[in-house]
């Protein structure tokens, strides 16, 4: 054997064998914190910081135990329609109707529950959410569909059957039912309910998609759809289980608008809720292209964009930036998806 040749299998053998010493070093405790909690929900942490700090210094009532449950309430709604998205997104499709889908629950639970009570008014919304879910499944799996074509237009079609029924006005007075008082007003342990119910669906979501195999097989089908269908996953059945899955939550929200209105409401209740689920998962890590993304990442987002809605109320800012800002932190989201996957720009030469 030649002098190089032993110098190139000593180098081998000595950066392997660093490798492997490395590799068997204990992590230090902060970095073990750092992969528990993820890059990703740290750096929303970390701005979920800065911004509360930022306004708290300019507004003291922002600390008040009254702000911080309204913060908690406003982003209830918006929280369960960013949960399902997550799991839409991580599937690789997307729902553009959600908040149709809500306005036409809200609607139908007030008018359904003027006439039969609170209890059938909940069960007949969430079964119209099931259906509208099963319609943009069918449309997406029988009709060969882009998911979002296929939501657009079922957000528009769900958003006129409300104002349909409505006749474009508010319906039905459910401030004085029990049932809804304590949706809209109560609470346990001094939590108020609906935030109760948006931590109940999280979990729920979260249990589902990390330790099961439904959960599982939706990464699977998200990451890559050809593999999964080689390894025996019905897509087809996962996709339009999914999308009934994000109607029946949709209507969960409905219904809470409901609540927290006092009636039904076709449009005002739930107009924009669809992007801000969106920014949410997106800012949250769900990786629009499929088969990555957290409860948790979403969450954490939820709250984000929660905090810098009331701190702007607060500090006075013109509401109409509230849509700037919601729309600049989606376009952020998806650019550092991009640079993160290290696939080629559009338009980029190279």
């Amino acid at each position: 054997m030649s002098i190089d040749s032993r110098k190139e299998t000593t180098t081998v053998t000595t950066t392997v064998a660093n490798t492997t010493a490395a590799e068997a070093r204990p992590l230090s405790p902060l970095r073990r914190a750092i992969g528990a909690i993820g890059v990703q929900n740290l750096s929303l942490i970390l701005a979920i910081v800065i911004v509360v700090a930022i306004i708290g210094l300019q507004n003291p009532l922002f600390f008040s135990v009254q702000n911080l449950k309204v913060i908690g309430t406003a982003i209830s709604i918006m929280g369960l329609l960013a949960v399902v998205q997550t799991i839409v997104i991580i599937l690789g499709a997307l729902d553009i109707s959600v908040g149709s889908i809500a306005g036409l629950t809200s609607v139908t639970s007030a008018m359904i529950f003027t006439v039969a009570g609170p209890a059938i008014g909940v069960v007949g919304a969430i079964g119209i959410g099931v259906l509208c879910g099963l319609v943009n499944g069918c449309i997406i799996v029988f009709g060969r569909v882009n998911p979002v074509i296929a939501t657009l237009a079922t957000l528009a079609a769900f958003k006129g059957i409300a104002q349909l029924l409505s006749d474009g006005r508010a319906q039905g007075y459910t401030g004085a039912d029990p049932f809804f008082i304590f949706l809209a007003r109560g609470g346990i342990i001094g939590i108020p309910t609906l935030i109760w119910v948006l931590v109940i669906v999280a979990v729920l979501a979260h249990v589902v998609l990390r330790y099961t195999s439904l959960g599982r097989n939706i990464y699977a089908v998200g990451g890559n759809n050809i593999a999964s269908r080689l390894a025996g996953i019905n897509i087809n059945r996962y996709i339009i289980g999914v999308y009934m899955v994000t109607g029946a939550i949709a209507a969960v929200a409905g219904i809470l608008i409901t609540a927290r209105t006092g009636s039904g409401q076709p449009i005002s209740g739930s107009e924009g809720l669809e992007l801000q689920a969106i920014t949410a998962a997106a800012l949250g890590g769900a990786a629009l292209k499929g088969g990555k993304g957290t409860i948790a990442g979403t969450i954490l987002a939820v709250v984000l964009l929660g905090v810098l809605t009331n701190g702007m109320t607060l500090l006075g800012v013109n509401t109409f930036w509230q849509n700037v800002a919601q729309g600049a932190l989606l376009v952020i989201a998806v650019v550092i998806q991009q640079l993160r996957s290290g696939e080629r720009r559009i338009g980029i030469p190279g």
